[in-house]
Protein backbone atom coordinates (compact mmCIF):
# COMPACT_ATOMS: atom_id res chain seq x y z
CA UNK A 1 0.00 0.00 0.00
CA UNK A 2 1.36 3.40 -0.99
CA UNK A 3 1.26 6.37 1.35
CA UNK A 4 0.18 8.65 -1.50
CA UNK A 5 -2.31 7.48 -4.12
CA UNK A 6 -4.10 8.93 -7.15
CA UNK A 7 -6.53 11.83 -6.49
CA UNK A 8 -4.90 12.73 -3.14
CA UNK A 9 -4.36 16.42 -2.46
CA UNK A 10 -0.68 17.08 -1.81
CA UNK A 11 1.58 20.05 -1.08
CA UNK A 12 5.09 20.38 -2.57
CA UNK A 13 7.72 20.72 0.16
CA UNK A 14 10.82 21.40 -1.91
CA UNK A 15 11.84 22.69 -5.32
CA UNK A 16 10.67 25.51 -7.55
CA UNK A 17 6.98 24.90 -6.74
CA UNK A 18 7.46 24.77 -2.96
CA UNK A 19 4.21 25.48 -1.09
CA UNK A 20 1.91 24.87 -4.06
CA UNK A 21 -0.94 22.37 -3.86
CA UNK A 22 -2.51 20.07 -6.38
CA UNK A 23 -4.15 16.70 -6.91
CA UNK A 24 -2.18 13.64 -7.96
CA UNK A 25 -3.17 12.73 -11.53
CA UNK A 26 -0.88 9.78 -12.17
CA UNK A 27 1.44 7.46 -10.26
CA UNK A 28 4.54 6.40 -12.17
CA UNK A 29 6.50 3.20 -11.54
CA UNK A 30 9.83 4.86 -10.74
CA UNK A 31 8.67 6.55 -7.51
CA UNK A 32 7.50 9.71 -9.24
CA UNK A 33 4.06 11.28 -9.58
CA UNK A 34 2.31 13.80 -11.80
CA UNK A 35 0.46 16.62 -10.03
CA UNK A 36 -2.15 18.75 -11.75
CA UNK A 37 -0.69 22.19 -12.54
CA UNK A 38 2.63 21.58 -10.74
CA UNK A 39 6.18 21.31 -12.20
CA UNK A 40 5.21 22.65 -15.62
CA UNK A 41 7.76 22.70 -18.44
CA UNK A 42 7.49 24.23 -21.89
CA UNK A 43 7.67 21.72 -24.72
CA UNK A 44 8.08 22.58 -28.39
CA UNK A 45 5.62 20.35 -30.19
CA UNK A 46 5.59 19.73 -33.91
CA UNK A 47 2.16 19.86 -35.51
CA UNK A 48 0.48 16.87 -37.12
CA UNK A 49 -2.42 17.90 -39.38
CA UNK A 50 -3.48 14.28 -39.99
CA UNK A 51 -4.06 13.71 -36.26
CA UNK A 52 -5.42 17.23 -35.67
CA UNK A 53 -2.55 18.24 -33.35
CA UNK A 54 -1.56 21.89 -33.47
CA UNK A 55 2.10 22.77 -33.32
CA UNK A 56 3.65 25.32 -31.02
CA UNK A 57 4.87 25.68 -27.46
CA UNK A 58 2.77 23.78 -24.91
CA UNK A 59 3.08 23.52 -21.13
CA UNK A 60 3.38 19.97 -19.88
CA UNK A 61 3.35 18.56 -16.34
CA UNK A 62 6.61 16.81 -15.55
CA UNK A 63 7.12 14.09 -12.93
CA UNK A 64 8.11 15.03 -9.38
CA UNK A 65 9.60 12.64 -6.86
CA UNK A 66 7.14 11.31 -4.30
CA UNK A 67 9.53 12.25 -1.48
CA UNK A 68 9.14 15.94 -2.38
CA UNK A 69 5.42 16.09 -1.52
CA UNK A 70 3.30 15.66 1.61
CA UNK A 71 -0.34 14.68 1.91
CA UNK A 72 -2.59 17.57 3.01
CA UNK A 73 -4.38 16.96 6.32
CA UNK A 74 -7.88 18.50 6.05
CA UNK A 75 -8.09 19.00 9.84
CA UNK A 76 -5.01 21.25 10.01
CA UNK A 77 -4.97 22.29 6.31
CA UNK A 78 -1.20 21.61 6.22
CA UNK A 79 1.11 18.92 4.89
CA UNK A 80 1.38 15.90 7.17
CA UNK A 81 3.33 12.67 7.36
CA UNK A 82 1.41 9.46 6.68
CA UNK A 83 1.72 6.03 8.24
CA UNK A 84 0.11 2.66 7.61
CA UNK A 85 -1.42 0.50 10.34
CA UNK A 86 -3.24 -2.81 10.31
CA UNK A 87 -6.68 -2.93 11.94
CA UNK A 88 -8.02 -5.85 13.99
CA UNK A 89 -9.86 -7.26 10.96
CA UNK A 90 -6.63 -7.30 8.92
CA UNK A 91 -7.33 -4.24 6.75
CA UNK A 92 -4.51 -1.77 6.09
CA UNK A 93 -5.37 1.88 6.68
CA UNK A 94 -3.41 5.09 6.04
CA UNK A 95 -3.35 7.55 8.94
CA UNK A 96 -1.93 11.00 9.69
CA UNK A 97 1.00 10.90 12.11
CA UNK A 98 0.11 14.20 13.83
CA UNK A 99 -3.38 13.34 15.05
CA UNK A 100 -3.80 9.64 14.26
CA UNK A 101 -6.90 10.14 12.09
CA UNK A 102 -7.47 7.80 9.17
CA UNK A 103 -7.02 9.22 5.67
CA UNK A 104 -10.37 9.38 3.90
Amino acid sequence: MNKIVKNDQVVVITGKDKGRRGNVTEMLRNGKILIQGINLAKKHQKGNPNAGIAGGIIEKEMPIDISNVMLVNPATDKGDRVGIKVLEDGKKVRFFKSNGEAVS
